[in-house]
């Protein structure tokens, strides 16, 4: 399986290394390019793959050809370029019917993943057009599958998993700082704080596989305690509005394009 990236940066990279992390004959092919911010060889180098002098090529190398560029150059690429075998668009903001509209000719999917996908613990929402070939969905879908947990989803809704998903790591890393912070001004040693919060975090995100938040927090917090204190601290500084309210300052952006 030959994967292409038409673009290099972020996010491109970050399913990058989540795929060079596999071993074994499940591991993709990687091809990269950019618009001559050299990148691609960056990337490349990096996770072992190559990078292209150009996007025709490595479209017709590619079983599938992800476009992670910015949206306005999209049509630009469509006149460029040969129809790819399959089209996975990492296009914020830009709806299937845009990209189905510029390659007439190729299947298309839409994709938004998170930044966890760079160690294989990412969510992965799809969004395909109707009538598109099972065999190639289910192809997509287990490649995708070995990043991290894949949900499909009507393209409608992918601004509002962009909203709870995608825009949510820099929101946890936020808190993770700020308590990480706190350790370190009572004395803990830097490495020692981020261990406890960053294992935390991971042991809490297990805990609501099995358990609701109502459950967690009534089980953590006993009346009268600390834990109860800095929820009321919480609750007083706005806190769990915050987060709504980051969440739809992220759907307004989107919306407003």
């Amino acid at each position: 399986m030959i994967v292409g990236f038409i673009g290099s940066g972020n996010m491109a990279a970050a399913m990058a290394r989540g795929w060079s992390r596999l071993e074994g004959n499940g591991t993709p092919q990687l091809l990269f390019t950019d618009s001559g911010s050299g990148r691609a060889t960056a990337l490349a180098d990096e996770v072992g793959g190559g990078a292209v002098e150009t996007n025709s090529d490595l479209v017709e190398q590619s079983d599938f050809v992800i476009l992670a560029t910015k949206p306005g150059v999209i049509g630009e690429i469509a006149q460029a370029v040969p129809a790819p075998k399959a089209l996975l668009s990492l296009l914020g903001g830009t709806p299937l019917e845009r990209v189905t509209s510029l390659f007439p000719d190729s299947p298309v999917l839409r994709l938004m993943p998170n930044l966890a996908v760079e160690v294989n613990r990412g969510v992965i929402c799809i969004a395909r057009p109707a009538g598109t070939d099972q065999a190639l969905a289910d192809d997509a879908s287990s490649l995708l599958g070995s990043l991290g947990t894949v949900i499909e989803l009507d393209d409608q809704l992918m601004n509002a998993a962009t909203a709870v998903m995608g825009c949510t790591p820099a929101y946890f890393a936020e808190v993770a700082d700020a308590l990480i912070h706190t350790g370190i001004e009572e004395g803990l040693e830097p490495a020692d704080s981020l261990a406890m919060v960053s294992e935390t975090l991971a042991g809490s995100a297990e805990l609501l596989r099995e358990r609701t938040p109502f459950e967690i927090r009534v089980a953590v917090a006993s009346p009268g305690g600390s834990t109860e204190a800095g929820l009321e601290a919480l609750d007083e500084a706005g806190g769990g509005q915050a987060f709504r309210q980051a969440a739809q300052a992220s759907l307004k952006r989107m919306r407003e394009g």
